[in-house]
C-alpha cells in the first residue's frame, strides 16, 4: 500500500441515528466511491460482528452510536487519533436525545483537535443549535428560514376522525384509490403500528410493517422489498422519519400526529415524515387523520411552518374522490 494511503487511512468517522439511514448512506457513499481511488465503506451496525484485533482498512466507517462505541473503545478496532472528519447525520436527533448525546460526545473528545466537524439536519431548534455551537467553536452554519423548509410540492390534507377504527376507513377508502406510486404510514407507537398492520392484512390489503423490535435481518428485508416495490405501502413508526429516500414513494400518511414526550406537537418529526415523499423533485401528498381533540395539535403544526399555508381538510366517504381531488 503506497505511503499517500497510509497518511489519509480511516478518514471520516460519520454517526446515524438508525441502522437503515446508516445503510442508506454508506450505499450511495459507495456509489460515488466507485470514481475515486481507495475509497471504501465499513458498516459499524447491528450484526455486522467484527472480531477484536481485527485491522479496519476501510477509509469511511458509517454506524449508529452503540456499535460505533464498541469499535471506538471496546474492541479498539481503530486509531481515534487518525480520524480527519466526523459527522454527525440527523444532529438534531443525536443531540436532542440523552443516550446518543452521550455517546456522540464521548467518541468527538477521543478525536484529535484538528478533526472536522460536520452536523447535518433539515431541522435544528434553538436548544439543539446552541449546544451544537457549544461542541463546535467558531461553526459555519448554513440554515435556511423556517417558511423554506416544508416543501412546495408537497400537498398536505387532513381527515377529522372520530377514533382509530373511523381512521381505518378512511385510510381504506384512500389505499383503494392508490393507483401508482408508494406510500408510506406513520403510526406514534409500535402498538398503534402493529394494529394497523394487522387490520389492514386482515382486510385483503398487501402492506409491510417495519418497527424498532424487529431484527436487524428482518429490517433490511422489510426496507429492501419495499424498495423492489414487492409491497406498496409500509407501515412505520418513527424509525423511518428521517433519510429514508425511496423514489416511488408518493403518498405519506400520519395515522396519527407525531407528539414529544409532553403530548405537545413534534414539528421535527411532523416534517421529516412528509418529507418522505416529494423527493427528488417530484410531487407528493401528505394525508393526516386527526382524532376532533388534536385538532389543536394540527393547527399548531401548520402554523409553526406557515402562518399562510392552510391545511386543508377532506371529506371521507367517497374513496375516489378523496385521492383525485388532492392529485388536481
Amino acid at each position: 500500500m503506497s505511503l499517500s494511503v497510509l497518511k489519509y487511512r480511516r478518514v471520516c468517522l460519520c454517526l446515524s441515528p438508525t441502522f437503515e439511514l446508516a445503510v442508506q448512506t454508506g450505499r450511495v457513499v459507495e456509489k460515488m466511491g466507485r470514481f475515486c481511488v481507495n475509497i471504501n465503506v465499513n458498516y459499524a451496525v447491528r450484526g455486522n460482528r467484527v472480531p477484536r484485533g481485527t485491522s479496519i482498512r476501510e477509509q469511511i466507517i458509517i454506524g449508529t452510536p452503540g456499535t460505533l462505541l464498541d469499535w471506538c473503545f471496546k474492541l479498539k478496532l481503530f486509531n481515534m487519533k487518525k480520524i480527519r472528519v466526523y459527522v454527525l447525520d440527523e444532529a438534531d436527533v443525536m443531540i436532542d436525545k440523552q443516550n446518543f448525546l452521550d455517546q456522540s460526545v464521548r467518541i468527538q473528545r477521543a478525536l484529535s483537535s484538528d478533526c472536522q466537524l460536520l452536523l447535518f439536519s433539515a431541522t435544528f431548534e434553538q436548544p439543539v443549535l446552541r449546544f451544537a455551537q457549544r461542541i463546535i467553536p467558531e461553526p459555519n452554519i448554513i440554515s435556511l428560514r423556517r417558511e423554506e423548509l416544508t416543501l412546495s410540492n408537497i400537498r398536505q390534507y387532513f381527515f377529522e376522525c372520530e377514533n382509530k377504527e373511523d381512521k381505518f376507513r378512511a385510510l381504506c377508502n384512500i389505499y383503494g384509490s392508490i393507483t401508482i406510486g408508494q406510500a408510506i404510514i406513520f403510526c406514534q407507537t409500535r402498538y398503534n403500528a402493529k394494529w394497523l398492520y394487522h387490520a389492514l392484512r386482515n382486510d385483503g390489503h398487501q402492506v409491510s410493517l417495519l418497527i424498532g423490535e424487529l431484527t436487524v435481518e428482518q429490517r433490511a428485508d422489510v426496507i429492501q422489498q419495499f424498495r423492489d416495490g414487492k409491497f406498496k405501502v409500509l407501515i412505520t413508526t418513527n424509525i423511518c422519519a428521517r433519510g429514508i429516500d425511496v423514489m416511488q414513494v408518493t403518498i405519506v400518511v400520519n395515522f396519527t400526529l407525531p407528539t414529544t414526550v409532553f403530548r405537545g406537537p413534534d414539528f421535527e418529526a411532523y416534517l421529516h415524515r412528509i418529507g418522505r415523499t416529494g423527493r427528488f423533485g417530484k410531487k407528493g401528498l401528505a394525508f393526516n387523520m386527526v382524532e376532533r381533540q388534536n385538532l389543536p395539535l394540527l393547527l399548531e403544526i401548520q402554523n409553526h411552518f406557515s402562518e399562510c399555508d392552510k391545511i386543508p381538510g377532506m371529506p371521507t366517504e367517497d374513496p375516489h374522490l378523496t385521492y383525485h381531488k388532492a392529485l388536481t
